[in-house]
């Protein structure tokens, strides 16, 4: 017999796991972003994986993410550079054509959120 406490607890436990989801952009490989950056220009995605080739100063800088299907630039402004070989996850919006240190990125993720 379900009583009235067990059907409360599943109640807050369904609304708990939706809110976590709705509040965690979901994740999307780099291999689709590049695939088409237009699709996904100017949302705010979240990609995770492997960065590498950090550069920056002052809070500011660039970095590449991995994640096994392919690789993107990420420009992180206010939010510094992780460590080479840090596992991140990103979010942040795409954007095409963009410029830094005197050299250009075709596609890039500008870091929208603090990284987890």
């Amino acid at each position: 017999m379900i009583t009235k406490r067990t059907r409360l607890l599943a109640a807050v436990v369904v609304v708990a796991v939706m809110l976590s989801l709705v509040g965690c952009p979901s994740r999307t490989s780099i291999a689709e972003i590049t695939r088409d950056p237009g699709k996904y220009a100017g949302q705010e995605i979240t990609v995770a994986g492997t960065a590498s080739d950090a550069f920056g100063a002052m809070g500011n800088g660039i970095f590449r993410v991995e994640d096994g299907s392919g690789s993107i630039w990420v420009f992180s402004q206010n939010f510094g550079t992780p460590g080479n070989g840090a596992k991140v996850a990103v979010t942040g919006r795409v954007e095409q054509g963009f410029s830094f240190g005197g050299k250009n990125y075709g596609v890039i993720l500008r870091e929208t959120q603090q990284r987890h």
